[in-house]
C-alpha cells in the first residue's frame, strides 16, 4: 500500500518522538488547542472532529501527532473521526491509509465495534461494494447505522432486491429503520414498481412516527410516482405539514413520468405560489413536461425562470432546455442553448443531433456528428442510432449501411439500441430482408427489438408478416406488449384489412391489456385514412370515455374525419374539447382547424384560428390559402401568398397549386400567370401537371383555348385526364363541339371505364344532333357495365344527416326544397338581368 503523505502515525502506547512546540494551525485552532486541558478528551475530539468537517485532513493527522508527541491517550474515536473527514472528502486513499494504521495498532481498534462500523460506512460511501460488503459480514455486531450504509450502496449500484432483502434481515434482527434505510428502500421499491412492498413500508413509516419527516414523505412520494399509483403519491404530498423543494420536486416529477404533465405544470406554479424557490431538478422536470405539451409560452417562461435566478448552464439543466426547443421546434434557440452550455457531454450533443433529424435537418446532423469526432467525443449507442434515423428520414441506404459498418467495426452491432435502429432504416429503406437478417443476427433478443422489427413490417403493409411474427412471439415465451399490438393494428390498417384491425383491438382487450393512447391514435387514423370517417369518431369517442387524453395526433384525425364527412357539428365539438381542457394549440391541431372550419363552410372560424397562432408555418399558411381558394375569394389568397413570401416562408408545390386555383375560379388570367412566372424564376421550381393544369383551366375558362392547346404540346410530360377534362368543361361552356367530341375520345382512350368521359361524348354529339352515335354509346356502355355515379351532396342538421342526390325524389321535403330552389334560380336570374342592364 502507498505510505501516507505524511509521517505514519505511530501506537499511542509507544510514543517514539520528543515533545515538541506545537504545529501552526490557524489562529482559531491554535488558540484553542494552547488554551484547552491536554487531559481533556472531550474537547480533544472537538477539534479533531472540526478539522475533519472543514476537509483538512492533513491538519488532522498533525494534530493527532501532536498528541502522541505529548503522551496523550489516543483512543478509536479519533481514528472514526478521522475517518468519518474521508467520508466527507470521499478520499478513499486517506482513509485506506488510516485502515491500515488501525490494523497495524492491533486488535484493540481494528475489533472496536465504533471502529467497524466506520469502516463500513466509509467504504460503503466511496462505492466499493465488495470491500465494505466483506466488514460489514465480519460485523460481530450489526447497528442501525452500519445497515443504513450497506442499503444505502446497495441502491446506489442498482442492486434493489439485495437492498430489500437487507432491509428484511435488518428487521428480522430486531433492528427498526430510521430517517436513512427508509428512504433508501422505498427507493428500491419504485425502482422495482414493487408497490405493495412499498406500501409495507409505508406502514412502518407511520408505525415509527417518520410521516412527518419531509425526506421520508418525498421518498414516499416518489416510490408512488414510480409505480404510477399517482393517488397516494398526492395524498402524501397534501398531508405534509412542512413541505421543502425536495417534496414539491418529487411530486412534479412522478406527474411528469407518468404522462400528465398539465398536472406537472400545475404543480409547478402552485409551488410558485408558495414561494418555493425552484431547482435545476425543478425546472428539469417542468421543461419537460413543457416539452411533452408542446407549451410553448410555459417553456418560455420556465427558461426565464432559470435566467432570473442566475442558474448556470450546466450540462444536465442545458440538456433540459435544449430537449425543450428541439420538441416545440425552435432549432436556433436549441443551438443557442448548446452552445452557450458550459461544459458539454455526450448527452448534450446527442440531443442537438436529435433535434435535427426531428427538424428534417440531415445534413447538420451529420456535419455536428463530425465535429463531435474532432471535439473528442466517442459515439455511444445513442448517438448511432441518432445518425441511423438520420440515414432513415433520408431514405439513404449507402450512409445507412456506412452507419451498420461502422457499429460492426466497433462493436455496437449487438447492442439492442443500436440493432433496432439499423432495422428501423433498412425498414425505412424498404429492404426489409436485410432487416430481417439483422434481427436473426443479433444475439441477445429483448422485446424492443421484436417490436422494431414488427413495426418494420407493419409500416410497409405486410400485416401477414406482422402476424406470423406475433404469433412467433408467443411461441418464444416472449409476452407481447401494447406496442406489440399496436403494430400489428397497424400492419392491418395499412393494408385496408379494417375488420381484422378492429378484431385485433378487440382481442386486445380479452388477454387483459388496456389499449393506451398510441393504440386509440393508430386506430383512428387507420380508420380516417381509409375512409371510415364515421367509426373514427366513434373511436375518438371511446377515448376520452376510457379517460386518455388525446394528443395532437388523435386530434388531427378525428378533425380529418370530421373534414372528410363535412360535419362542422363534430369539428366543433373537438374544437369545443380543446378549449374545454385547454390544451395548448399546436400548430398541427391548428392546421386541421384551419382545415375543418373552411371544407366545412365556415371561413370566419378558420381566420380566427389563423390569426391566433403567433409563430405560423407553411402547413398553416397552405391551409389557409386553400380554404380562400375553396370559397373564391382570389383576392384574399393572393394577399396571404405575397404576405407568406414576405416573412421568408418558402412556398412548396402545394401552396402553388391552391394560389393558381383561386385564379382560376375567379378568372385572374393575369394574377395566375404572373404566380406562375414567379414559381419558375424567383422560387426556381419545376411545376408538376396539377400546376399545368391549373393554368390550362385558367386560360381555357377565358376562351383562350389556343393558347390552353400550345400549353399542353409544351409540357415535358404527358398530360393527364385532369388536364383534358378541364379543357373539356370550357369546350362545352365555349361551344366547340368538335374539339369536345376530339377531347373526349382522347378520354375515353385513356381512362375506358371511366362513365364520365362516355356521357360527355354523348352530350356533344347531342348538341349536334347526332343522335345515332349518341345510341351507340349508351349501348357501349351497357355492354361494359358502365354507369355514371349521380351527384351526391349532403347537409347535418343537429345530430341527423340528409342526403340528397341528383334526379332524387325520395326526400319527405322535396316539394318544399323544390320550390324554395325555383324562388332562388328567379331571384339569380332577376339581379343577373339587372346586373347586365
Amino acid at each position: 500500500m502507498a505510505s501516507l503523505p505524511f509521517n505514519p502515525i505511530f501506537n499511542p502506547h509507544t510514543p517514539t518522538c520528543k515533545p515538541k512546540s506545537l504545529p501552526k494551525f490557524p489562529q482559531t485552532h491554535s488558540r484553542t488547542y494552547q488554551e484547552i486541558d491536554t487531559n481533556n478528551k472531550v474537547l480533544h475530539i472537538k477539534l479533531l472532529g472540526s478539522l475533519c468537517k472543514e476537509g483538512k485532513l492533513q491538519e488532522s493527522v498533525d494534530f493527532i501527532k501532536e498528541m502522541e508527541c505529548n503522551n496523550l491517550y489516543i483512543g478509536p474515536e479519533f481514528y472514526g473521526e478521522m475517518l468519518q473527514g474521508c467520508v466527507y472528502e470521499k478520499n478513499l486513499k486517506f482513509g485506506q491509509q488510516i485502515h491500515a494504521k488501525i490494523l497495524k495498532s492491533g486488535d484493540f481498534y481494528a475489533k472496536n465495534e465504533y471502529i467497524e462500523t466506520k469502516l463500513v460506512i466509509f467504504y460503503a460511501k466511496c462505492d466499493l461494494f465488495d470491500v465494505s460488503s466483506n466488514l460489514f459480514c465480519r460485523l460481530r455486531k450489526k447497528n442501525v447505522f452500519s445497515w443504513a450504509a450497506i442499503i444505502g450502496l446497495c441502491c446506489r449500484m442498482n442492486l434493489c432486491k439485495e437492498a430489500m432483502f437487507k432491509y428484511i434481515e435488518m428487521l428480522e434482527n430486531e433492528i427498526l429503520g430510521d430517517n436513512f434505510v427508509l428512504p433508501n428502500v422505498l427507493k428500491a421499491c419504485g425502482a422495482l414498481n414493487f408497490v405493495q412492498f412499498g406500501k409495507c413500508v409505508h406502514g412502518h413509516v407511520l408505525k415509527l412516527g417518520f410521516e412527518s419527516c419531509v425526506f421520508v414523505a418525498s421518498s414516499l412520494i416518489d416510490m408512488y410516482g414510480k409505480c404510477g399509483v399517482l393517488v397516494d403519491s398526492r395524498k402524501v404530498f397534501d398531508y405534509m405539514y412542512e413541505k421543502n423543494v425536495v417534496a414539491w420536486n418529487s411530486l412534479i416529477v412522478s406527474y411528469m413520468q407518468n404522462g400528465f404533465n398539465e398536472e406537472a405544470i400545475g404543480v409547478f406554479y402552485d409551488m410558485r405560489n408558495e414561494g418555493i424557490e425552484p431547482t435545476r431538478v425543478t425546472l428539469s422536470s417542468f421543461l419537460s413536461a413543457s416539452a411533452n405539451l408542446c407549451a410553448l409560452h410555459e417553456g418560455k417562461q420556465g427558461h426565464a425562470i432559470s435566467v432570473k435566478s442566475g442558474l448556470d448552464l450546466d450540462n444536465i439543466f442545458g440538456s433540459s432546455l435544449i430537449n425543450f426547443y428541439a420538441k416545440v421546434g425552435l432549432v436556433n434557440d436549441a443551438e443557442l442553448i448548446f452552445h452557450r452550455v458550459i461544459e458539454k457531454d455526450v448527452v448534450t450533443w446527442n440531443l442537438l443531433m436529435s433535434c435535427y433529424v426531428q427538424s428534417g435537418k440531415i445534413d447538420k446532423t451529420l456535419d455536428l456528428s463530425r465535429l463531435m469526432r474532432l471535439k473528442g467525443f466517442r459515439f455511444d449507442s445513442v448517438t448511432l442510432s441518432t445518425i441511423l434515423s438520420a440515414s432513415a428520414e433520408l431514405r439513404d441506404l449507402k450512409l445507412g449501411r456506412e452507419g451498420h459498418c461502422f457499429c460492426v467495426r466497433n462493436t455496437f452491432d449487438n447492442d439492442i439500441v443500436v440493432a433496432s435502429g439499423i432495422i428501423n432504416m433498412y425498414a425505412k429503406c424498404e429492404k426489409i430482408p436485410d432487416a430481417r437478417r439483422v434481427f436473426d443476427n443479433t444475439m441477445e433478443k429483448d422485446l424492443v427489438l421484436w417490436n422494431t422489427l414488427l413495426a418494420a413490417y407493419a409500416e410497409v403493409g405486410l400485416s401477414g408478416e406482422s402476424l406470423r411474427l406475433f404469433y412467433q412471439m408467443q411461441l418464444y415465451g416472449l409476452p407481447q406488449n401494447t406496442i406489440s399490438w399496436n403494430s400489428v393494428i397497424l400492419g392491418l390498417l395499412r393494408n385496408g384489412q379494417i375488420n381484422e384491425a378492429i378484431d385485433m383491438f378487440t382481442q386486445m382487450k380479452t388477454v387483459g391489456l388496456d389499449p393506451n393512447i398510441v393504440t386509440y391514435t393508430t386506430l383512428i387514423s387507420g380508420l380516417t385514412q381509409n375512409g371510415h370517417n364515421s367509426e373514427a369518431l366513434t373511436y375518438f369517442k371511446q377515448l376520452l370515455q376510457a379517460g386518455y387524453r388525446p394528443n395532437s395526433a388523435s386530434i388531427v384525425a378525428a378533425l380529418s374525419a370530421s373534414t372528410n364527412m363535412a360535419s362542422l357539428h363534430d369539428g366543433r365539438s373537438i374544437h369545443g374539447y380543446i378549449l374545454r381542457r385547454k390544451i395548448p394549440l399546436s400548430l398541427p391541431v391548428a392546421t386541421s382547424l384551419v382545415d375543418m372550419y373552411t371544407k366545412c363552410g365556415s371561413l370566419n372560424c378558420a381566420n380566427c384560428i389563423f390569426d391566433l397562432i403567433p409563430e405560423k408555418k407553411l402547413a398553416l399558411y397552405n391551409a389557409m390559402i386553400s380554404g380562400y381558394a375553396l370559397h373564391g375569394c382570389a383576392i384574399e389568397a393572393l394577399a396571404l401568398f405575397k404576405r407568406l413570401c414576405k416573412e421568408g416562408v418558402e412556398p412548396d408545390s402545394i401552396t402553388f397549386t391552391s394560389v393558381l386555383s383561386s385564379c382560376c375560379h375567379a378568372g385572374l388570367v393575369k394574377e395566375g400567370l404572373d404566380v406562375f412566372y414567379d414559381m419558375l424564376t424567383v422560387h426556381h421550381m419545376k411545376p408538376r401537371v396539377e400546376h399545368y393544369g391549373c393554368i390550362i383551366t385558367l386560360l381555357s375558362r377565358c376562351g383562350d383555348l389556343d393558347e390552353a392547346m400550345q400549353l399542353i404540346q409544351s409540357m415535358p410530360f404527358e398530360p393527364d385526364a385532369n388536364v383534358f377534362e378541364s379543357l373539356l368543361v370550357a369546350c362545352r361552356e365555349l361551344r366547340e363541339t368538335e374539339l369536345e367530341k376530339h377531347i373526349a375520345n382522347c378520354l375515353i382512350m385513356m381512362e375506358p371505364d371511366n362513365a364520365g368521359h362516355y356521357v360527355s361524348l354523348s352530350n356533344a354529339y347531342a348538341t349536334t344532333g347526332r343522335w345515332d352515335e349518341v345510341s351507340k354509346l349508351r349501348d357501349l356502355m351497357k355492354k361494359k357495365g358502365l354507369r355514371k355515379r349521380p351527384g351526391c351532396s349532403w347537409i347535418q342538421v343537429g345530430a341527423e344527416f340528409h342526403m340528397f342526390v341528383s334526379g332524387d325524389k325520395w326526400h319527405p321535403h322535396t316539394e318544399k326544397i323544390s320550390t324554395i330552389l325555383a324562388l332562388l334560380d328567379r331571384e339569380m336570374q332577376l339581379t343577373r338581368f339587372c346586373f347586365n342592364n
